[in-house]
């Protein structure tokens, strides 16, 4: 039996709405879950990870807003208090990351450091 924890990030209404628009356009069945999570790489040492996938052993799974989340535990550390917005103006386009842990972003915003 899957557990629902409550969730270490805050995905804003914009985000769960573009979120939610991917997932229709893109037919995923219900067994998919957004993943949050990080990877080594990008100009200040760690990317964001922001993809659909079906859930794996020893994730967390979370449910915001009625969208489930799935997160690797070692992930959590990095993420903890992140809000995930989504922009959709004349000047900015795109997932947005707020991370308070970040010591260092790059100027894209897709990548940090601790």
């Amino acid at each position: 039996m899957e557990t629902v924890l409550n969730t270490p990030v805050t995905l804003t209404t914009n985000a769960i709405k573009e979120i939610n628009r991917l997932m229709n356009e893109a037919g995923f069945d219900t067994d998919k879950v957004l993943r949050l999570g990080v990877k080594g790489g990008g100009c200040s040492g760690l990317s964001y990870v922001l993809d659909f996938s079906i859930p794996e052993s020893g994730d967390d799974i979370f449910e915001i807003d009625g969208l489930k989340v799935a997160i690797n535990p070692a992930h959590s550390i990095y993420l903890f208090g992140m809000e995930v917005n989504y922009e959709d103006g004349l000047n900015s386009r795109g997932f947005v990351f707020k991370n308070p842990n970040a010591s260092k972003t790059c100027g894209c915003g897709s990548s940090f450091a601790v």
